[in-house]
């Protein structure tokens, strides 16, 4: 593990899988952790044959390249996120690593940075060449193991994909119906009535994937977690006119064989992407951007990203998320407010 961190923030990188991990932000105090880790990570429990590498790992926060088992032949979530990375270059507050393998012929490159005062790690992935459109998303993997309340910037819709995630009641359950829509998140077909995906959990055992659209009129995409218990917000922050879509993975008890075995619970993946291949009912012309990253040989594509983690008001959801000059500033529902620093041109 490889250990970044400046004033106030830390997390460590490990090169197995090219995963964030251990990600803690001091604030007012308080040392904040909220991503999550899977029970069977660290205990040197032996993975299933044909578990993708990731599995062993869980946790954290990863990049998906190809997303979502989108390329035959790769494992899921992508090679990004199931093979080893080389650190180039590193400092004290940041890394520079590579991917030792290519990705539709690209050369895959990782930055990730911290600063001081800052409650964000700034996220870079680079590809150099290649050809071909690739599904992508940042897979950051929040800890709620005592509930949370879910906001986002606004969306067209949301809808699940054309299938669930467990189709066979011999190895598990999903609780929404697919493939679905609804405009309203609060109120989202379920098999067993209507579902608010603004709150977690509302299934005891359940595995599901739904997907939010983004509304075109704006360009800084956001989802805030609040965490009541530890008194808390997770942020997760986009450019929603190149990552259009936010990917919510509930996974609550809800797969009963290994790894899983009925003992994963409390984790909420929040997923920032461009992924049109998780589309059921929309099409890519109803995206605010790109559905997929589009690789062209002898030329960059980047993707930007960044997470965050800060005191909160215990019960406030927030309402707001924008950028004025060089903060974050976070509005609650019922008067909370944040003044953050932030790199105001990182997202552009």
């Amino acid at each position: 593990m490889i250990e970044i961190g400046a004033r106030g923030i830390r997390f460590g990188f490990d090169a197995r899988t090219g995963l964030l991990d251990g990600f803690t932000v001091e604030d007012e105090g308080h040392e904040i952790a909220p991503l999550h880790r899977a029970p069977w990570v660290g205990t040197g429990e032996v993975m299933p044959p044909g578990t993708p590498p990731h599995l062993a790992t869980l946790g954290g926060d990863f990049f998906c390249a190809p997303f979502a088992g989108s390329e035959v032949g790769s494992p899921l979530h992508g090679w990004t996120a199931n093979s080893p990375w080389n650190a180039v270059e590193q400092g004290g507050s940041w890394l520079r690593a590579r991917l030792l393998r290519t990705v539709y012929g690209a050369i895959v490159s990782k930055e990730l940075e911290v600063e001081d005062g800052h409650p964000f790690v700034y996220q870079r992935h680079v590809f150099t060449g290649g050809s071909g459109r690739i599904a992508i998303s940042n897979h950051a993997n929040v800890s709620l193991p005592r509930g949370g309340l879910i906001s986002c910037s606004p969306k067209l819709a949301w809808e699940t994909p054309p299938a669930p995630p467990e189709p066979d009641p011999a190895r598990g359950r999903s609780g929404l119906r697919y493939p679905e829509r609804s405009t309203m998140p609060d109120r989202f077909p379920g098999t067993d009535g209507w579902v608010d995906l603004t709150r977690f959990p509302w299934n005891p055992r359940h595995e599901d994937v739904v997907t939010g659209i983004e509304a075109r009129e704006h360009s800084l995409g956001w989802t805030a977690v609040t965490r009541p218990v530890e008194g808390d917000l997770f942020l997760s922050l986009r450019n929603a006119r190149r990552l259009p879509m936010t990917v919510l993975w509930h996974s609550n008890g809800g797969r009963d064989y290994p790894p899983w075995s009925g003992r994963h619970f409390g984790c909420l993946g929040v997923e920032e992407s461009a992924a049109a291949v998780l589309l059921s009912h929309s099409s890519e012309d109803d995206l605010s951007g790109p559905g997929a990253l589009t690789l062209v040989q002898d030329r960059e594509t980047e993707v930007r990203h960044a997470i965050g983690a800060i005191r909160w008001p215990s019960d406030e959801r927030v309402k707001d998320v924008r950028i004025v000059d060089h903060a974050i500033e976070v509005c609650g529902d019922r008067g909370g407010f944040r003044h953050l620093a932030f790199r105001k041109h990182f997202l552009d």
